[in-house]
């Protein structure tokens, strides 16, 4: 089984529509049993919170509900319990390192890490830019679903 977390500031907005995004790419593949996804943040301001309404709405513009979903916060344990740790961005990446203790087995990225173009998902908290956040994220997630099915051959939690 392949454990995905995914993580940004406040869990309330990128890191869960990664979350959804990735549930739903991994249901429309049919390898729903093979995957653990979830997404958490690296600040305590939002524990508790709901994904907010305009994220909620973008997903819903797809089709895709995250109904009961609410914030949580990065834990250490998290570290041993995922195969990849994803960011949103420099920010969460240096705060997920200080949680977790370091990333001594290379777990640790960003979301678009994983395509053609390398940076930052921008925080739509600040930009108000959902529609950028969206195409972000989907080509993050599209790009580490991609890496992982390629790899699963070479890889012993991966039995598709």
């Amino acid at each position: 089984m392949v454990k995905i977390l995914f993580v940004c500031h406040g869990n309330i907005c990128r890191s869960p529509m990664a979350e959804f995004v990735m549930k739903d790419l991994v249901k429309k593949a049919g390898l729903e049993a093979e995957f653990e996804i979830s997404s958490s943040a690296t600040s305590t301001e939002e524990i508790g919170n709901p994904v907010y309404p305009p994220a909620r709405r973008k997903l819903a513009e797809h089709g895709i509900g995250c109904a009961g979903k609410t914030a949580r916060q990065l834990r250490k344990s998290d570290y041993s319990m995922y195969d990849f740790l994803v960011g949103m961005d420099s920010v969460n990446l240096r705060n997920m390192r200080r949680i977790c203790g370091g990333d001594p087995e290379n777990k640790i990225s960003l979301l678009l890490d994983w395509t053609a173009r390398p940076g930052d998902v921008a925080d739509p908290w600040y930009t108000g830019d959902f529609e950028e956040t969206w195409r972000d994220v989907l080509e993050g997630c599209s790009g580490l679903l991609a890496y992982i099915r390629k790899n699963a051959e070479d890889t012993a939690y991966l039995c598709f």
